[in-house]
């Protein structure tokens, strides 16, 4: 019998011992950790905006939403975006900041004004809870003041984008000690009464007129703009600090390819100037843009 009993104990014992997870790898296991969140960055966003008659209600009408209250949208999606990074870092760690232009400036010195108070920066002196949730409504405010202004005013002296980039981009947009993000909402034309030069195959607007006119209005357009070198003309600037996100491209109808073209000259204006980080959006409705915007700022 207490031979039969050691067997027994015997065989459990070592039986149980099979079990056991040896030392090593009990120990790589408890070693394995979660990775760890990448660190907020601080934020510099500028939004531009192009009040040019793309935005009139009559000439350009969209029944399912116009084009300035499509622009409202994503400027509420931009704020909203803004305001939940915010609410979702430290407050000790938070220095980030917002600002509205348009150029060439409204001749209204009362919207000017409002439109200088969209100029918001948050730190840990001032970032409460309900100052960052007023930022969306002041911007909804002020930019719906804009549009309606813009368009009783109906002068549509145009945009001027290309101005913007190669004369106040660097003063007004970046900050070395951010990350710079600039979104424009714009048609994805570019004109202004005051910058129009022609330089060979290159310009420094771009018009239906213009596509039609270097005839990249056929299926290969893109071999004949790649072998006569169109596009925008070099503003002579590298702006490798900014990332670009274009917002509302809305190409002619009467160009089957009037958006594709639209987007070359863009992506190979902004790799001429060294931007590594852009995307080109079609004016989508604001709901389906909501996640662009997200994603872009925020990643």
């Amino acid at each position: 019998m207490r031979i039969y009993l050691i067997i027994v104990l015997s065989i459990l014992f070592f039986s149980c011992k099979k079990e056991v997870v040896p030392n090593n790898e009990s120990s790589s296991y408890k070693k394995v950790s979660v990775k760890k969140n990448k660190k907020k960055q601080n934020l510099n966003i500028s939004i531009l905006l192009d009040l040019s008659d793309r935005i009139d209600s009559v000439k350009f009408s969209n029944p399912s939403m116009e084009y300035y209250q499509r622009d409202l949208g994503y400027i509420e999606s931009i704020t909203k975006v803004f305001e939940s990074h915010l609410m979702n870092k430290k407050t000790y760690s938070i220095n980030d900041k917002i600002q509205l232009f348009i150029d060439p400036e409204p001749s209204d010195r009362a919207l000017n004004k409002k439109i200088t108070n969209l100029k918001i920066q948050f730190d840990k002196k001032n970032a409460t809870k309900n100052k960052i949730k007023q930022t969306s409504i002041k911007y909804k405010e002020v930019c719906t003041d804009i549009y309606n202004t813009a368009i009783s005013d109906g002068k549509y002296i145009g945009s001027n984008i290309r101005g913007f980039f190669k004369n106040k981009m660097n003063d007004y947009c970046i900050d070395n000690k951010y990350r710079n993000i600039v979104i424009i909402l714009t048609d994805g034309y570019i004109f202004h009464k005051h910058d129009i030069i022609k330089s060979k195959n290159k310009t420094s607007y771009l018009t239906p007129k213009t596509i039609k006119g270097f005839g990249l209005n056929t299926e290969k357009w893109n071999k004949k703009m790649e072998r006569h070198n169109y596009g925008f003309l070099s503003i002579d600037k590298k702006l490798e600090n900014i990332e670009v996100l274009v917002l509302g491209i809305n190409p002619s109808n009467n160009n089957p390819y009037e958006g594709e073209v639209i987007k070359a000259y863009w992506s190979k204006w902004l790799t001429e100037m060294s931007i590594k980080k852009f995307q080109l959006k079609t004016a989508d409705l604001p709901t389906h843009i909501d996640d662009v915007i997200n994603n872009f700022i925020l990643n």
